[in-house]
């Protein structure tokens, strides 16, 4: 894959500037991140459990001398690099777990496991991360501080980062005689943007994920005397209802959310009114205060209406991801030193939130910190018809990747030079 060469406004000639020359310097090891990529690849694991992916990352931090210290619950893999002087704590995060689904992209490298494919771009995170890794061990001696590299599993619904938070990653960096970090980025790369380009904003930037389940409780009968039976199906049918109207009448719409029912699972065949009817769905939301009043909500009206009936109804919501809030004045420096890599027109600000989920939500609950979105459309394809993430047909550009090399590297290197 090739598309138009980036400029770097930041490799001046003669420049002392320490981000100078990086995004140069990213290109040129591109070959290298691009075999990294390719190898994960064509080896897709999914969950939390990622011996194969894990062991390449093992394998490609000690060819930079850096000690990969593996996780106990689940495959993640932390590295530290420590400057070569005194200094503050940053952590840069790349997930590493696949999909479920079959790929159908026609690659050379496409998936080799059945069922399983990097359909989010997870691969392609992990290897910026190495290459960032590569950049900054070879300037070491020159940063006052050190980095923590996160290499995450389980983020595709399995809190992998919270995991990894429990088992001591924000200290990894203590007992070198450092603190906890100050500052995180994580970069997921998108085809919703053109490549190269960085997408960010501050505040909520994507939602909570939580789940809902709710078991509609009736009358079985014959379906020829509705009367003697109690219908959970038409309950049911009219919980799903209400449920929008309580979105659309009850909820702010500058503060959103959005309640959908994805799956809905009741009776054997036609002529049987069943016992009872399945509701499955999800709740977003871009604030704690909405997630708990939408929580609520559901339970209400659900129970109410199966009341209503004479029949009951049997709630459970899950808790999933945090809502994903980027600090506002970290989002601001990484904006700005993103605008002196690449140029300023090659960064934009997300005009809204993604109501899609993210773990990383947990770190920066923890630490104040920024994700932001790597533009990866192929040449020639228009971002807003193309495959995108999670599907099975999705392609990213492969050089939009030495951006994300080069952005790891110099929010790093400018984080540990701030006062």
């Amino acid at each position: 894959m090739t598309t138009t060469e980036l400029s770097a406004p930041g490799a001046r000639s003669g420049d002392s500037d320490p981000i100078a020359g990086l995004l140069d310097a990213a290109r040129a090891i591109q070959p290298d991140v691009v075999a990294i990529r390719r190898r994960i690849h064509r080896h897709p694991e999914i969950g939390t459990d990622l011996p194969i992916t894990q062991l390449v990352i093992v394998d490609e931090l000690a060819t930079l001398g850096l000690e990969g210290r593996r996780g106990k619950a689940l495959s993640s893999v932390v590295a530290v690099i420590e400057g070569g002087r005194p200094g503050r704590t940053v952590l840069l995060r790349g997930d590493m777990d696949a999909l479920p689904l079959h790929e159908d992209t026609g690659l050379d490298f496409a998936s080799e496991v059945h069922g399983a494919m990097h359909a989010c771009g997870h691969d392609t995170h992990v290897a910026m991360l190495l290459g960032a890794a590569r950049l900054l061990q070879e300037r070491r001696a020159e940063l006052p501080g050190r980095v923590i590299l996160m290499f995450q599993p389980g983020e595709e619904g399995y809190g992998g980062a919270k995991t990894m938070i429990e088992e001591g990653l924000l200290d990894a960096g203590v007992a070198g005689g450092g603190e906890r970090p100050t500052g995180t980025l994580a970069i997921h790369i998108s085809t919703r943007y053109p490549s190269g380009e960085i997408h960010i904003r501050p505040g909520p930037e994507m939602a909570s994920t939580d789940t809902i389940r709710v078991t509609v409780h009736g009358k079985g009968g014959h379906a020829s005397a509705p009367h003697t039976a109690l219908d959970p199906i038409v309950v049911a049918a009219e919980i799903v209802l209400a449920l929008q109207t309580m979105v659309s009448r009850r909820v702010d719409v500058f503060d959103p959310a959005v309640v959908t029912i994805a799956q809905i699972t009741a009776g054997t065949t036609n002529n049987i009114i069943p016992e009872s009817a399945f509701l499955f769905g999800t709740i977003r939301t871009l604030s704690a205060e909405r997630r708990e009043q939408v929580r609520a909500g559901v339970r209400q009206v659900a129970e109410g209406i199966a009341a209503a009936h004479g029949a009951t109804a049997e709630v459970d919501l899950e808790a999933g991801y945090p809502v994903t809030v980027n600090d506002p004045e970290y989002t601001a420096f990484v904006t700005e030193v993103a605008g002196e890599l690449l140029g300023k027109d090659r960064v934009q600000e997300l005009k809204a939130p993604i109501m899609g989920g993210e773990d990383f939500s947990y770190v920066l609950e923890e630490v104040p910190g920024a994700m932001a979105f790597l533009g990866g459309t192929p040449p020639g394809i228009d971002p807003e018809k193309g495959p995108q993430n999670h599907s099975n047909l999705v392609v990213f550009d492969e050089d939009a990747m030495a951006t994300g090399v080069a952005l790891y590297a110099a929010v790093a290197i400018r984080h540990l030079a701030r006062a």
